[in-house]
């Protein structure tokens, strides 16, 4: 495991999108990908499929070179997160993470089940080996900005579910740190129960909504 290098900073200025454009997914059985096609999505939780992009700030990129870190140009851009998301599928077959590619960015979905106890905030020891590779990957491929983002079902308050949603992704986001990941590469926050992917009112829809995702996104000069 890679020591940690860097000590922590206030981000700031993040504002959020919705990339719309096509994508492949991991299939967790075979290892191979396929084509899903996103439509327009009126809202975060509305569009199914679709990776969640973010702006990063003036604030965040200075910090990120300050770092020692360069930025991506041209097309160097798209084999770079070509090479990215090959290392991360070959590492994730058979996790029960899902591996999502639109346009440039990539996005790794997890499960609250297989990372998380019920109603708990710190990573279960099973799953440390995969949060490792993970880690290792984004440390060799470093010019990326890092978004680790929780969410929930809506059972319970949503004062409860949105501070537990923080509470997952700052402790996944502490996991990476001690992989190796500077901190300035990574941003997080709680959605709590705002974002839907599936039918609350369903016990498998409610499964499909307690997830964490981790959103790479290029770093461009």
């Amino acid at each position: 495991m890679n020591m940690k290098r860097k000590p922590c900073i206030v981000l700031t200025g993040l504002f959020f999108s919705v990339i719309l454009s096509a994508c492949t997914t991991l299939n967790p059985d075979t290892g191979e990908s396929e084509i899903n096609r996103t439509g327009t999505g009126a809202s975060v939780g509305a569009a199914t499929g679709a990776v969640l992009g973010f702006i990063i700030g003036d604030d965040v990129k200075s910090a990120i070179i300050g770092a020692g870190i360069g930025g991506l140009t041209g097309a160097a851009v798209g084999h770079y997160m070509d090479e990215q998301e090959k290392q991360l599928r070959r590492d994730l077959i058979g996790t029960g993470v899902e591996v999502t590619r639109a346009g440039d960015n990539i996005e790794l979905r997890m499960p609250s089940s297989i990372t998380f106890d019920f109603g708990k905030a710190i990573v279960k020891p099973e799953f440390h080996q995969v949060l490792d590779d993970i880690g290792d990957t984004l440390v060799k491929y470093e010019s990326t900005v890092i978004q680790v983002a929780g969410h929930t079902d809506s059972v319970g308050s949503a004062e409860y579910n949105q501070q537990l949603s923080i509470n997952r992704a700052n402790s996944v986001k502490d996991f990476l740190v001690r992989d190796g990941v500077i901190p300035q590469r990574l941003l997080t926050t709680g959605y709590g129960e705002s974002a839907p992917i599936a039918d609350n009112s369903t016990e498998e829809g409610r499964a499909q909504n307690r997830r964490v995702e981790i959103t790479v996104q290029p770093l461009r000069e």
